[in-house]
């Protein structure tokens, strides 16, 4: 009963910077965090990052930390991923996704893609070399 849109994706050179966002619709009221993931060719689906919607908690993969930055919007049911100092190995199609808080249990809960109820289309991120 949630719809979500990432925008934002396109061709970056590496060392560049990009900003994503994810909009939110529909039956929102019960989301507890909002994250994104990401999946290359040939590769497993991985956490990049995610908020929690209240308190604005953050958590990242250590991939990208000191270089992504996710933050929200509550009114506007927003969360963006600022991705500076952009590598070729984060060339992938990035999905934004939203956990309610029925899903949150356990250690890392956020970095775990089943725990997730809604999924985007995604929009692909390419870094040239």
């Amino acid at each position: 009963q949630v719809q979500l849109v990432e925008y934002g994706g396109g061709l970056v050179q590496a060392g560049g910077s990009l900003r994503l966002s994810c909009a939110a619709s529909g039956r929102t009221f019960s989301t507890y965090a909002m994250g994104w993931f990401r999946q290359a060719p040939g590769k497993e689906r991985e956490f990049v990052a995610a908020i929690t919607w209240t308190v604005a908690n953050t958590y990242y993969a250590d991939s990208v930390k000191g270089r992504f930055t996710i933050s929200r919007d509550n009114v506007k049911n927003t969360v963006y991923l600022q991705m500076n100092s952009l590598k070729p190995e984060d060339t992938a199609v990035y999905y934004c996704a939203v956990i309610g808080i029925a899903k949150v249990l356990g250690t890392r809960w956020y970095s775990r893609g089943a725990s997730y109820d809604y999924w985007g289309q995604g929009t692909q991120v390419t870094v040239s070399s």
